[in-house]
């Protein structure tokens, strides 16, 4: 692909960076511009105004000569891969500076251990995946991808007056993880009129839960047995791995719905409760791995909505994960407190 125009790919000056010498610019290494794994090419002239840009191509190209000079891995969906090798080819490394909330494609102590920081983006996704979460729950309980299916099939001769879907206004909204993301769709949710419990390890103050009418579950089983519709926002950890297992599913009611916008759910016991109609539904912007093989079972039940884990992807959240992520970046290599450090 032809590098954009202005690019520290090649020879010619940019002129779109401020009035600086290059040196004074940290360089950064990224995957690519463009294409499925690059950073986009649209962001390209603002980073450019802060960051030399190293594609992999040319670190691996020019390994002796750019190895000493790179200070920050740019990492963007996942790339480029941070692994030991990298990191000890890379000896004046500060930080990695990784898009969006979750780092557990990182190995933050192998990281640590090189003196390296890590930074992520974790506030600036919270609308645009909250919003997200609400679409899920919506096209899930009124079998939007069903009915649209009916509507442009060739077959369809009648619409059926008995294909029914389920209300949200007033049901049971139960959100487990109520940090940023999971306040912010119980904000959305109030909007319905639904009646919201959550659980997370620890408790939101008096004022948040009023702001929001919501209720409290210490223990998330009572939660479960309660709700219409199950969110997950969790942050995956060693301690949530696996959080949504055959023993939770079990405790659900046979009518609700889950969504998942995060990674704790044991998939193989999720099929198995679709299947069986443990519960009714699923609504999934996470699944393992990602994209499933395209003969998942997953793939052809009728009771699942799957979507390419695209919760964050709007133009303008994924600007903001880009300028936060320089803002991290600029901190960290001036020596200043970093923004949205994440801390083993």
């Amino acid at each position: 692909m032809e590098k954009p125009q202005g690019s520290s790919m090649g020879g010619s000056a940019d002129s779109a960076r401020p009035i600086m010498e290059d040196q004074e610019i940290p360089c950064t290494l990224i995957h690519a511009i463009g294409g499925t794994d690059g950073i986009y090419e649209d962001h390209v002239e603002y980073l450019e105004q802060h960051l030399k840009l190293i594609t992999m191509k040319e670190f691996l190209e020019n390994k002796q000569v750019l190895s000493h000079k790179i200070k920050v891995i740019f990492v963007w969906v996942h790339k480029p891969v941070v692994n030991r090798e990298l990191l000890q080819s890379l000896p004046n490394l500060m930080v990695i500076a990784s898009s969006g909330v979750g780092v557990d494609h990182l190995d933050l102590k192998l990281i640590s251990s090189f003196g390296v920081k890590v930074t992520n983006t974790p506030f600036v996704v919270a609308n645009s995946t909250a919003d997200f979460g609400i679409a899920l729950m919506l096209a899930s309980a009124r079998r939007i991808v069903e009915g649209h299916e009916i509507a442009v099939s060739p077959d369809t001769k009648q619409f059926a007056f008995d294909w029914l879907g389920e209300e949200v206004t007033g049901a049971t909204l139960g959100i487990i993880g109520m940090g940023t993301i999971g306040y912010k769709i119980a904000q959305k949710a109030k909007a319905f009129e639904m009646n919201i419990l959550y659980h997370n390890r620890n408790r939101r103050n008096e004022v948040d839960e009023q702001a929001v009418g919501a209720i409290y579950c210490q223990k998330m089983e009572n939660l479960l047995r309660q709700s219409d519709f199950v969110m997950l926002a969790v942050n995956l950890t060693p301690q949530t791995y696996k959080l949504i297992g055959k023993r939770e599913l079990d405790l659900m009611k046979p009518s609700a719905i889950l969504i998942n916008i995060c990674r704790v759910v044991d998939q193989d016991a999720l099929v198995k409760a679709l299947q069986n109609r443990t519960i009714k539904a699923a609504a999934l912007d996470v699944t393992y791995p990602e994209p499933l093989p395209r003969d998942h079972i997953l793939l052809h039940l009728k009771n699942v909505i799957i979507t390419p884990h695209i919760g964050s992807a709007t133009s303008q959240t994924r600007r903001l994960m880009m300028k936060n992520m320089v803002e991290s970046i600029m901190a960290c290599v001036n020596g200043l407190p970093v923004p949205n450090e994440v801390h083993i």
